[in-house]
Order: structure tokens, then C-alpha cells, then sequence
């Protein structure tokens, strides 16, 4: 016989409470002993209780290697149960999980262990039985083809209680749609199928939930130098890079460019002082576009020329042109252009930048690949795993947010086919596409920057801010691996960290090897490289190119969504009211400015990247580690804080209070 005292802690949410009975089984090295019934005088497990209890062993189950609990008919989310020994001091068994249904759950004493083969076999054959179960019920589809693959589920109403969003996040998010709405529908703009008939009038719209981000688009955006600040600091920072060489098929000469570049330089000179940058939009060459309110869209795979001007100048635009194929109907133009001509022309690169956006940079890259990756982790990775531990806060209603976006957003009928240019089908070619051209680089930030050469172009504060939150991660998740893998061989040794990666390369990657994606990892340093590489990507890269939607596109003309004319064959063409009907129609704009508003707005329940409520670390060094790591992003912020005092337009989509540890909206 022997005494054990059960410490019990019940989440603090709405709902988290049960009235069930709840019963544990120890788990030792020699047995397990039977049900052991959690029950005092009166109501137990009410939300954000802890609570004690006796219980009493019937014989010796050698050492505690795991706690067996049923799951509750009635959902109850259980934070940790602690299991304090007649002798020794207490064992933490973390869980964190909405327990519900039938059968039962393992839970292994929290000190993070990695995959060995010289595991007692019982906690091998329980780690082996969890993954079995979470692969049953977190199941990969192949949702287009072409696309990494997703959770095969249905709806919203079919995930279980752990991905979904909580109910004041999800009450928030149907509030904050259905009020937005209702505002757009009083106003009689999205039953509108017509033309805008001024730019004035569409001061009506823009003046929908504006922000200061957005009211500086109104005020700047026919104006060069912030035209070319977007490539920066906008909501698509990623494209731009330095132009060594100019493109065969963009033959801009000297004679185009004088006025901008100024006297005693030339294109040539300009090209090996490293002072231009080029901004192509070729993948959307040719791409399939769309038909709204029964008129067909067009699109441009158009290619821009900026310089660098000289000291602490402004990035400028030196030439557009509006296809891939140079000749005499597609002509390249110029600052010097007549006005309508030039700003018909930078409205056309900012329609493609609609596109590329939100099919690439935000759906398939920041979207599609964290779920690969919050899948991966589920199925992979036993909730002892010290990279569960670490990656778990970074998955938080991932799957929740993707499904929304595949029943509201990329379905027929819904905003993405009626009201943007390219449509479903359009981003899809474009996912598959650049499916077979995503490379590792691109999504490690440091090696993205070296790549596209922008090391140095001042003013770049996506760059700054993001190197910035990319060491203090990679710092992060050295120490965290520093901890439990001491050489490379526990990396290579580690059959649930490899079959991790293997998941994420062939699901995600579709096992394309010229990706340069790995597909095992055999050094702790290329393990660091990778973790911080899905931490960051499912955080910080989110909120750059998630954040700052409605902000770019609230004044329309600045981030069309669609574009009704061809693009211009010709110079001199170009009149206000051709450039009116070019602009989508009335219902499309308030369609999408209406999406991404929703889109840029995080529904309450909010967890900043490096906010850890969850303790699934018990160990003092990972929780130290944890610390040093919140500290280094106050910093990070204190910095950015400053700097931003003294711009016109702050750049606050990398301040790491505003980041998100997940991707969740």
C-alpha cells in the first residue's frame, strides 16, 4: 500500500470546468495500477481550480513513469496533474488539453525526452500509442493538386476541441465579421456592381474603420518615393532584389532614365555601384484570370526598375514595363510619362502585388506551409518531445484559421472567386507554380536577404526587424537544443525528430528534392536552422505580411484587388475616367476591403510571440532559456519603439508585441 497526494489544475477558460468524475491510473516500471477515483466533498474541477486529493496504491507499481487518465464525456480542459510520491519529491505531469470522449490519455512525467533506443520499452509502447492515436484522428488530403497537403477535414464543426478556436475568440471573430458587414450593407456598397463614378466618391468606403497607415496610403499613394517604399516596408517586402544585370527582355535604356538618374552616371554605372533593384512579377505571365459580375478581369506580369538614390535619398522607380515580352505594344514607361499614363502603369505593379500577395506570400507561405508544419507535429512528435514542447505554442489555432479560409475564402462562391482578378483558379496555378520554384533560402530570412542581395538598401525595416527576431529566436532554440541533444548523432538518432522533418518534406514539399528543403537533419546545427526557420515563419513572417492588408489596401486605388481594362498597349492613351474603369467595380472593393479587414484583425484571446502560458518545459534550464528569450524580445521592442518615434509612417508589423506566436488569424 502505498499513499500518493494528486495535485489537480483546471484551465481557466469559459467551459473549462467538468462535472464529470475523473479517475487516474499510475503507470510504473512494473504495472499499472487500476482506476484511482479523484474525489472530494462537494464540486471538483471548476474552472481555474487546483485542487488536492488522497489516494491509495494497492501494491507497488515500481518508478512513476506516466499517469493514465480517461478522457471526460463532459470536455474539460486539464492543465497538469502533479503526483507528489511517499517518497521524493513531486512529479509535474503537464497536459494542457481539452480532455473529452471516450478512452483514456497517457501523460508521461514532464521532463522533456527525446526519442532513444534505450527508452524503458513501456514508455516507448506509450509514446508509440500516442502518435498512433494522433495520426488517426489528424489525417493529411491532398486538397488541390499541386499544393502542400492539408488536414482532412471538412468544416470548422469537425475539429476537435484542442485546434479549434476558444469560444470568446471564435464569438469575437463572427462579431467583428458580422458588424463590418452589416456597416458595408447599410451603406449599399456591396450589392453595387457598378463602376466607381469618382475617386471622391470612394472616400465613402475609405473612410471604414481607417487607420493611421492607411489614412498615409490615402495622402502619398500617387507619389513615387512611397510607391517604391512598399516594396520595403509594405505588405509584400519579400520580391524586391538588387539588379546586377538588366534582363534581356527589359531594355531600358539610358535616354529613359537620365531624368531620374541624373547627369554624369548611366544605367551601367548604376548597375556596379549596386544602386538598382528590380521587382518582377513574372510567375503571373500568362495566368488564368476571372469573370466578375460577368465581366471578364485582366492581369500583368509586369517588371519594375528602382534606383537607390544617393546618400539617405528615397528608392524611386525608374521604368515599368507591363509584360515580359518587350515590343512595340508593351511599352515601357516612364516618370517623364504623361501622369495618367505613369500612375495606370504603378497601378498595374500594385495589382500584381495583390496577386502575388495573397495567393503566395500569404496564403501558400504563410498559410499552407504552417499547417504542414503544425500537422507534422501532431502526428509526430509525442507530447513529451522536447520539440513539441518548444513548437506546440507556435501551431495554436493554425488548423482552426486554414479551415475557416477553406469554407469563407477559396471556394466557390466566396470572396477570392467573385471578387478578385485571378480568382480560385488563378491561385491555384499560381501556388503550383511556385511550388516548383520555393526553395530553403526563402524561407530562412538571413540566406532570403544574401539572395536578393538587399543587405544594405537603407530604410528596410522589414529587414531590420525581422534579422533582429530571427537571432533572437535562432539564440532561443540553440539553448533549447543545446539542452537535450548534446552531439550530432542524438540528432540523427532521434526517429521521431526525423520522421518529423520526412512529413513536412513529403506533404509539404512534395518530395522535391531541388528544393533544397531537408528531408533529414544530421547536425545540431542545421536542427537549430530549421526550428528557428518553422518558428519564425508561423509567427513573425505571418504578422509582416498578414498585418499590414487592410492598412495597404483600405484606399483602394493603391492595392486594387482586380483590374477591368487590358493593360495599356500604348503611351497617351491614359485619361482619369479610363483609369476609374480600370478599378474594380464597386461590390469587388468592398468585398476584399472587407476581407482584409477581417484578415488584419486578431479576435481577442491573443498570445504574443515568446508569451508561454502553457508550462509544458518543467525543467529550470528550458525555462530559463524561456525568460532570456522574452527579455531579448523587450529589447528587440524598446528598439523599434525608438526608431519608429522619429518616421512619418512607423513600421510596426515586427514589433514583437504585435506578433503573434501562431498563425490563428
Amino acid at each position: 500500500m502505498a499513499d500518493f497526494r494528486v495535485r489537480v489544475s483546471t484551465g481557466r477558460a469559459f467551459g473549462a470546468g467538468t462535472w464529470d468524475k475523473v479517475s487516474v491510473s499510475i503507470v510504473g516500471t512494473q504495472e499499472e495500477s487500476p482506476p484511482l477515483p479523484l474525489d472530494n466533498l462537494g464540486k471538483e474541477f471548476t474552472a481555474g481550480a487546483e485542487e488536492d486529493f488522497q489516494v491509495t496504491l494497492p501494491k507497488d507499481v515500481g518508478q512513476v513513469a506516466a499517469l493514465l487518465g480517461p478522457l471526460a464525456p463532459d470536455a474539460w480542459f486539464c492543465r497538469w496533474f502533479q503526483l507528489t510520491p511517499p517518497r521524493g519529491g513531486p512529479l509535474l505531469f503537464p497536459c494542457y488539453q481539452w480532455l473529452e470522449g471516450a478512452g483514456s490519455l497517457v501523460l508521461q512525467e514532464g521532463t522533456a525526452k527525446v526519442s532513444r533506443a534505450d527508452h524503458h520499452p513501456l514508455l516507448q509502447q506509450q509514446r508509440q500509442e500516442e502518435l498512433q492515436a494522433r495520426q488517426e484522428m489528424y489525417q493529411w488530403k491532398a486538397y488541390n493538386p499541386g499544393w502542400p497537403h492539408c488536414l482532412d477535414k471538412r468544416t470548422v464543426k469537425d475539429l476537435d476541441l484542442n485546434i479549434k478556436y476558444s469560444t470568446a475568440k471564435n464569438a469575437n471573430f463572427y462579431l467583428q465579421a458580422g458588424s463590418a458587414f452589416a456597416e458595408m450593407k447599410i451603406k449599399g456598397l456591396l450589392d453595387r456592381k457598378g463602376l466607381w463614378r469618382s475617386l471622391n466618391e470612394m472616400k465613402r468606403i475609405f473612410n471604414f474603420r481607417k487607420t493611421p497607415a492607411a489614412e498615409h496610403a490615402f495622402e502619398h499613394w500617387q507619389e513615387d518615393a512611397f510607391f517604391a517604399s512598399q516594396f520595403l516596408n509594405g505588405l509584400n517586402p519579400v520580391l524586391i532584389r538588387r539588379c546586377h544585370y538588366l534582363p534581356k527582355n527589359f531594355p531600358v535604356t539610358d535616354a529613359m532614365v537620365a531624368s531620374v538618374l541624373g547627369p554624369g552616371t548611366s544605367l551601367q554605372a548604376e548597375l556596379e555601384k549596386g544602386s538598382l533593384f528590380l521587382v518582377d512579377h513574372g510567375i503571373l505571365s500568362g495566368i488564368h484570370t476571372n469573370v466578375i459580375n460577368g465581366k471578364p478581369q485582366f492581369s500583368a506580369a509586369p517588371m519594375t526598375l528602382l534606383y537607390q538614390s544617393p546618400g539617405c535619398g528615397p528608392l524611386l522607380p525608374l521604368a515599368i514595363q507591363l509584360s515580359q515580352s518587350p515590343g512595340p505594344h508593351s511599352p515601357i514607361f516612364l516618370p517623364t510619362d504623361d501622369k495618367w499614363d505613369w500612375l495606370l502603369a504603378k497601378t498595374w505593379v500594385r495589382n500584381a502585388e495583390f496577386s502575388f500577395h495573397e495567393a503566395l506570400t500569404h496564403l501558400l507561405h504563410s498559410h499552407l506551409l504552417p499547417e504542414v508544419f503544425t500537422l507534422a507535429t501532431l502526428r509526430q512528435l509525442p507530447h513529451c518531445h522536447p520539440l513539441f514542447k518548444l513548437l506546440i505554442p507556435h501551431t495554436r489555432y493554425t488548423l482552426h484559421i486554414n479551415m475557416l479560409a477553406r469554407e469563407l475564402l477559396i471556394v466557390p462562391g466566396q470572396v477570392v472567386d467573385r471578387s478578385t482578378g485571378i480568382g480560385i483558379e488563378g491561385f491555384s496555378e499560381l501556388i503550383q507554380r511556385n511550388m516548383k520554384q520555393l526553395n530553403y533560402s526563402l524561407l530562412c530570412l538571413p540566406e532570403d536577404i544574401r539572395t536578393r542581395g538587399v543587405e544594405d538598401i537603407p530604410g528596410y525595416y522589414y529587414r531590420d526587424d525581422g534579422m533582429q527576431i530571427w537571432g533572437a529566436v535562432e539564440r532561443f532554440v540553440s539553448e533549447i537544443i543545446g539542452i537535450y541533444y548534446p552531439n550530432d548523432e542524438s540528432v540523427q538518432d532521434d526517429r521521431e525528430l526525423q520522421a518529423w522533418v520526412r512529413e513536412i518534406f513529403s506533404k509539404g514539399f512534395l518530395n522535391q528534392g531541388s528544393s533544397g528543403i531537408p528531408s533529414s537533419l544530421e547536425t545540431r546545427e542545421a536542427l537549430v536552422q530549421y526550428v528557428t526557420m518553422v518558428i519564425f515563419n508561423c509567427s513573425a513572417k505571418h504578422a509582416a505580411v498578414s498585418a499590414g492588408q487592410f492598412d495597404a489596401c483600405a484606399w483602394m486605388p493603391n492595392l486594387p484587388p482586380s483590374m477591368q481594362l487590358p493593360p495599356p498597349t500604348s503611351k497617351g492613351l491614359a485619361t482619369r475616367e479610363g483609369f476609374i474603369a480600370t478599378l474594380p467595380p464597386v461590390n469587388a472593393t468592398c468585398d476584399v476591403i472587407l476581407a482584409l479587414w477581417l484578415l488584419s484583425k486578431e479576435p481577442g484571446d491573443r498570445r504574443p510571440l515568446g508569451t508561454y502560458p502553457d508550462e509544458h518545459f518543467t525543467e529550470e534550464a528550458p525555462r530559463r532559456s524561456i525568460a532570456a528569450f522574452q527579455s531579448h524580445l523587450a529589447q528587440i521592442s524598446g528598439a523599434i519603439q525608438e526608431r519608429n518615434r522619429g518616421l512619418v509612417l512607423p513600421y510596426t508589423y515586427l514589433d514583437p508585441p504585435l506578433i503573434e506566436n501562431s498563425v490563428s488569424i
